[in-house]
């Protein structure tokens, strides 16, 4: 039995394996550096902050279309792949070539994480970059030694394709001996340093957690709004299996953002402060809101990506403290024509002022269905204003409410191709049955189908639905809650024939405007258009 040197292949092999393993130690060193301060974090976060906040529009709106509210998963998953392979690239690279090449380009990783950090949308310093540094510094470090290890394996490699292999050593030449020594050697040092890196990410997730405003979370005790919202009635529900249920449960409530984690904000030491075209600033406490004067509204939410028949859209009863009041209490300066939410992570949301003052229910909110914010949806507060796309009104992890003007500040849609006043449309919705699915009648031969409606703070008056070319038909209707929500509909009625159909919807305002059927798609403001599904009566 004869031992064969490595071949060119079995080098490359070799250092990409070697590349991966020391973006694991910078990786993991990094998360572990990240988790000792709560404003540091891992150099993938802060990379895929900077790609969420350059990509084209049409970019986010595709990636939310096709992964729904897993479109934060996929990124990072994107990223992850990503890096593994310029990892495995520059590790082989580094081992067929020279090692320099696998140093720079680990060191160019590290000065695009410390770039990152240093440029995030809450205004970042040379602290936020010291992860990417100290973890390229590992990375660069534990390539280095595998090489150092491994290099002797390779000194006097044999070209196998060219056939040179007819005088080999036996298994037991001591050259031989020390190659496969060295073989085990630097397959072990793998191994470890593989350990290392993630160990340390283990490490540094496990003490990031303490920064966790989960059991802040817990310890909040809502106030009880002084004019409490009624129940909602049975009524406003129509009977109709598959339709979404009037009020969202918070765990199925539709999450768009531009966070790549969950920001912690705990209720203790959080701030929040009105500031710009104000007679006075004002600085509230989490306890301060709770303690003024609390209300409660049903208001449903609408995602400006929301497509036609899409699902990003939820009904709550938001708890917290009315906006106009805040407002009245800071005083607005004339001029004053732009709200400006800011959050913790340098998220900014603009509407006009009007939204702000006009008589409906926007909110500083703080309860979502009876319990403190989720985590997700803005804990420990976040701005609701009705009749308006979330892009530019619905902050969460608000810190920050400024007064100012639309020549003055953009928000953070507006540069990306949206527009700045985006006002929610009038549309509807068939929830009971998919696209192609098939539609059953019951012993008597009806079939029913349902869905909803919304035109937030007009208010729907009614529904109509045309099955194939013929006339559009009233629907029967939910109880109307508010002007604020949404509201089911139903469509019962006797198919003459089984069979291929196509069904279509439009919904009709409280002012009796119909709902038009132009198409149009969520950039710049919002999605338009019917409605339409093929289905087979059965």
């Amino acid at each position: 039995m004869s031992t064969l040197p490595l071949s060119k292949r079995s080098i490359t092999v070799l250092g990409a394996i070697a590349g991966v393993v020391a973006a694991m130690v910078a990786l993991g060193v990094a998360e572990l550096i990240a988790g000792s301060s709560r404003s540091w974090r891992s150099p993938v976060i802060d990379v895929g902050d900077r790609v969420i906040d350059n990509v084209p529009p049409f970019v986010k709106d595709f990636a939310i279309e096709t992964f729904g509210t897993n479109d934060k998963p996929a990124l990072l998953v994107g990223i992850g792949v990503t890096l593994l392979v310029y990892a495995a690239v520059i590790g082989a690279l580094s081992f067929r070539r020279r090692i320099e090449i696998g140093l720079i380009g680990i060191g160019l990783f590290g000065l695009i994480g410390a770039a990152a950090a240093m440029t995030n949308r809450a205004g970042g310093s040379f602290d936020d970059a010291l992860p990417a540094v100290v973890g390229s510094m590992a990375g660069a470090m534990a390539l280095w030694m595998i090489h150092r290890v491994a290099r002797p394996l390779w000194e006097d490699v044999v070209e196998l394709d060219q056939g040179e292999n007819s005088d080999l050593e036996s298994p037991t030449d001591p050259a031989r001996a020390t190659r496969r020594e060295l073989l085990v050697r630097s397959g072990g040092l793998i191994a470890v340093l593989a350990l290392v890196g993630t160990g340390a990410g283990a490490v540094g997730r496990t003490i990031r957690s303490r920064f966790s405003a989960a059991e802040s979370r817990m310890n909040v005790v809502l106030p009880s709004a002084r004019n409490a919202a009624a129940a909602v009635p049975s009524g406003v529900s129509v009977g109709i299996d598959g339709v979404a249920p009037f009020v969202t449960p918070n765990r199925d409530f539709y999450r768009i953002d531009t966070a790549l984690t969950v920001p912690q904000v705990p209720t203790d030491g959080y701030e929040l402060r009105v500031t710009g075209m104000v007679d006075r600033e004002l600085s509230l406490t989490f306890d301060d809101l709770l303690r003024r004067n609390v209300v409660e509204h049903d208001i449903t939410l609408t995602c400006v990506s929301n497509t036609i028949g899409g699902e990003l859209i939820g009904n709550a009863r938001w708890l917290g403290v009315r906006l106009d009041e805040i407002l009245a209490e800071a005083g607005i300066r004339p001029g004053a024509n732009q709200v400006v939410g800011r959050s913790v992570d340098g998220y900014t949301c603009g509407f006009p002022i009007e939204a702000a003052t006009d008589g409906r229910n926007a909110l500083v909110a703080f309860g979502m269905n009876g319990e403190p914010l989720p985590l997700e949806h803005g804990f420990p507060v976040r701005l609701i204003v009705p009749g308006l796309y979330g892009y530019i009104s619905a902050t969460k992890w608000l810190t920050e409410i400024e007064l100012t003007t639309f020549e003055d500040f953009q928000q953070y849609w507006v540069p990306r191709g949206y527009a700045d006043r985006a006002p929610i449309k009038l549309m509807s919705r068939i929830d009971s049955v998919d696209g192609l699915g098939a539609l059953r009648r019951n012993a008597d031969g009806v079939a029913a189908i349902g869905g909803v409606a919304w035109a937030q703070t007009r208010g729907i008056s009614g529904v109509e639905v045309q099955v194939d070319d013929g006339p559009w038909t009233a629907c029967e209707m939910g109880d109307a809650l508010n002007d604020d929500t949404w509201r089911q509909w139903a469509y019962r009625w006797t198919p003459t024939a089984t069979g291929r159909a196509s069904i279509r919807c439009r919904a009709i305002d409280g002012s009796g405007v119909i709902q038009t059927d132009e198409r149009s798609e969520p950039l710049p403001d919002g999605a338009s258009g019917h409605h339409q599904i093929v289905v087979f009566v059965e």
